[in-house]
């Protein structure tokens, strides 16, 4: 049962981290002002700065093939922790972002430090992951609809036996 509990919890936080990691920057900032305008944000220490580095792509061909090594791709990853505040322990949060956001990639680990406390989740949810996870869902759903515009239907006409 302990495991269950802990398979969930890894998949809802692995889920946030997918939101934060894919936001556009300035909405990211944006929702981060927010949530700091609504309540002051607990103080945080870096455990690690943001610092950018490459990092191998890996893809199969046709979805399902063997392996290959596709490219590198930039990305910017941060660590921070929450100082114990009352009777909560402090609280280390990590992020990993493609590119050189080393803004984003500071926000989304304070983000995700904030999101591990009782005390700030409901209202982390509220202000920030679900508006950018709507606007995720939107992003998608518009680069589909261009996307289908594209799509070409193939079909066989049978001939007659000669």
């Amino acid at each position: 049962m302990q495991s269950e509990n802990a398979n969930q919890a890894n998949a809802a936080r692995a889920a946030w981290l997918r939101v934060l990691a894919l936001a556009r920057s300035d909405a990211l900032d944006a929702a981060f002002q927010r949530l700091a305008e609504a309540q002051a944000l607990p103080a945080y220490r870096l455990l690690r700065k943001p610092e950018s580095g490459m990092a191998m792509v890996r893809a199969r061909a046709g979805g399902t093939g063997a392996q290959f090594n596709l490219g590198e791709m930039s990305v910017t990853r941060c660590a921070v922790v929450l100082d114990q505040t009352g009777d909560e322990a402090a609280t280390a949060g990590v992020s990993y972002v493609q590119g050189r956001g080393a803004r984003h990639a500071e926000q989304a680990a304070v983000l995700d430090a904030l999101l591990q406390r009782a005390t700030w989740h409901r209202r982390v949810q509220d202000i920030v992951i679900a508006p950018l996870s709507q606007a995720l869902d939107e992003r998608a759903a518009q680069q589909a609809a261009v996307a289908a515009q594209t799509r070409v239907e193939f079909f066989t006409m049978a001939r007659g036996e000669d």
